[in-house]
């Protein structure tokens, strides 16, 4: 066999140097030290950060705040001449206390539950005698005159003593809150004028829960006309943020 010449055997790329390409040379890794802020900064920072959200938790309350701000200062201020209220303003407001009181069934419920809505609100004996009856009456008459704004208003009858209500009572008393309170708790809440009786009052608590006015004793049509230009007032002026029901 004539001898043949084995092929060429297959040429390998040699493996660069580093000296043809340079960038590939071996170099230290480089890294970058952040110094470390100082105690006080970190103090200062944080202090800064906690004014900042006060000032944020200000500025919201008095975002939610201004409505109610705005139509007391209506009311109260931005008066036309002349203008007399029949009812007594309360100065300082008194805020309704956490009392636990009881429904006409029984049920534990709480006093500030009725926080939400305006309130006419009157106090007697549960036995309910005939001016407490003549009281009740002029109460329902004059949250049924408000027309189509008394669903904005409730009217609440906390009853005194341990006394069942009269079964008569009960149909003229179906649109009525009653609760069963104790008396002397109350008293610490809702007062009557000087000399005057707790039950010759009706009493009026804005929806945040404050009492701000109280009616004249005595209360028959031509009162209870005065009575309702109050309280058309002050639905009228607190409209843009108050609405029915809780």
């Amino acid at each position: 066999m004539s001898g043949s010449k084995l092929s060429d055997p297959v040429s390998h790329p040699k493996s660069p140097s580093p000296t043809e390409h340079p960038q590939w040379e071996d170099a230290p890794l480089g890294m970058t030290v952040h110094t470390m802020p100082h105690p006080n900064e970190v103090v200062l920072a944080d202090e800064k950060r906690t004014r900042a959200g006060r000032w944020k938790m200000l500025v919201v309350f008095l975002v939610c705040a201004a409505p109610v701000i705005a139509s007391y200062f209506t009311y109260y201020v931005i008066r036309p001449e002349g203008r007399r209220n029949h009812g007594e303003l309360i100065q300082p407001q008194r805020t309704l206390p956490a009392l636990e009181v009881s429904t006409l069934s029984g049920e534990k419920v709480s006093l500030n539950s009725l926080k939400g809505q305006w309130l006419l609100v009157s106090v007697a004996d549960a036995a309910c005698d005939e001016p407490c009856q003549k009281h009740l009456y002029f109460q329902r008459q004059l949250r049924e005159s408000l027309g189509k704004e008394k669903d904005r208003i409730d009217w609440v009858w906390l009853a005194t003593g341990d006394e069942p209500v009269n079964d008569k009572l009960m149909p003229a008393l179906s649109q009525a809150t009653v609760l069963r309170v104790n008396a002397q708790n109350i008293s610490a809440w809702l007062q009557p004028t000087e000399g005057r009786q707790l039950s010759e009052h009706l009493y009026v608590v804005d929806p945040m829960g404050n009492w701000m006015m109280r009616f004249p004793p005595g209360i028959d049509l031509t009162s209870a006309s005065k009575a309702k230009k109050d309280l058309d007032r002050l639905l009228r002026a607190s409209a843009f943020w108050d609405t029915a029901g809780r």
